[in-house]
């Protein structure tokens, strides 16, 4: 089975060229080593929501984790992964939420970790490009977390080429089907 692959971005994310092509299990990797340690911990000790999203957009690597790209834009994208990213924000329990998607009964999980903030939750799941387009998961996603989950998932997400920061996390959970 191959991994799927998307693009790597390193910081700023006002860089928009893309460093490497990248797949699942190498990002599982980074996220439980201690690469970004240093730069998850500063993060969480900064009280300003100004200053951390300054902080953020400027130290934080990042990847496509929906397809690889030429260019981070919606047009240029090369290939999709059949992946997409749900961003829960601002999650009052985080360990509790992520054991609920785990085992969720319609989505099967690729790969979940921490947000850079603490106090949110990155959710791949794949998708079928063949059924529906990326939008069209991306919106039906949504409805289906707040009927089931009661929570609103941020809509940036509906953009292929969105750009998801990568931070450490021990406790990050990648589907053992790639291990």
């Amino acid at each position: 089975m191959p991994i799927p692959a998307f693009s790597y971005f390193k910081a700023p994310v006002t860089n928009t060229v893309p460093f490497k092509e990248i797949n699942l299990l190498q990002v599982y990797h980074l996220l439980k080593g201690n690469q970004f340690a240093q730069c998850t911990s500063t993060l969480r000790s900064i009280t300003d929501k100004q200053e951390a999203r300054k902080y953020k957009a400027s130290v934080f690597d990042y990847v496509t984790f929906s397809g690889t790209f030429s260019k981070r834009n919606d047009k240029s994208l090369l290939r999709h992964s059949g992946l997409i990213t749900i961003d829960f924000d601002h999650i009052g329990n985080v360990s509790e939420l992520k054991d609920r998607l785990l085992k969720d009964e319609y989505f099967e999980t690729e790969l979940l970790f921490v947000s850079p903030s603490g106090d949110g939750l990155k959710w791949v799941i794949p998708i079928d490009l063949t059924k529906a387009k990326h939008h069209d998961y991306f919106k039906a996603i949504a409805n289906y977390i707040k009927h089931t989950y009661q929570l609103e998932v941020d809509q940036s997400g509906k953009d292929v080429s969105r750009a998801c920061f990568l931070a450490e996390d021990a406790g990050a959970f990648i589907n053992p089907k790639y291990l």
